[in-house]
């Protein structure tokens, strides 16, 4: 089932805000890379996104040529568009395989080094396509909650908290926050955290 544009189930009303979730379920980013085994797009849309804490415009910015030559270790720098700031992320195994597995797919003619990594029918992705799919790929691994582009980068930040135990500081960085307790709520851990503080039995 794909969600059409304009279809959102989760939209909210007139005056509200509604976040997207980070992914908390490793099994389910396993069965969304499973769903998109056989588009080599889409699946490698996911995994940078999971991999690199890139926003969705960022992500879609990216160039042929500005990956056609890169190794596991190197490094892609991309500008970002709030900050105008440029931002090197050192691509792992996960990443380039599926930078490659794209690359190998598509036709000689779309191999042109300032064409859109990302193309759809109609020209590039755009962010709200990217959020769209991203909700079709939840709801379709039967995640519940409200899910879209921005959540590939929440999901990088939650697992290198609560996996890695990345700290804080380092995140707050990677994500260009002002403060901690903004990278604490953009993840949506902190709730988490505090809970399982009170797991300890004396």
């Amino acid at each position: 089932m794909a969600f059409k544009k304009g279809e959102n189930p989760h939209h909210p009303s007139l005056g509200s805000i509604t976040k997207v979730e980070p992914i908390r379920d490793k099994k389910a980013i396993r069965r969304i890379k499973k769903l998109l085994e056989d588009n080599p797009r889409d699946l490698c849309l996911f995994t940078l996104g999971i991999n690199t804490a890139y926003r969705a415009n960022e992500l879609l910015s990216i160039r042929i040529g500005q990956v056609w030559y890169l190794q596991p270790g190197d490094q892609l720098n991309l500008k970002q568009r709030k900050t105008n700031k440029f931002r090197s992320v050192k691509l792992n195994q996960s990443a380039y395989q599926a930078i490659q597995g794209l690359l190998q797919y598509l036709s000689i003619d779309a191999l042109k080094d300032d064409a859109p990594l990302f193309m759809g029918q109609r020209g590039p992705l755009t962010v709200s396509t990217a959020s769209r799919m991203v909700k079709t790929w939840c709801h379709n691994v039967g995640l519940k909650g409200n899910y879209g582009s921005h959540s590939l980068r929440k999901t990088w930040g939650y697992w290198q908290r609560m996996e890695r135990g990345t700290a804080i500081p380092l995140l707050m960085e990677a994500f260009g926050h002002a403060t901690q307790q903004q990278t604490l709520t953009y993840l949506g851990i902190q709730s988490d955290e505090i809970a399982e503080i009170y797991e300890l039995e004396l």
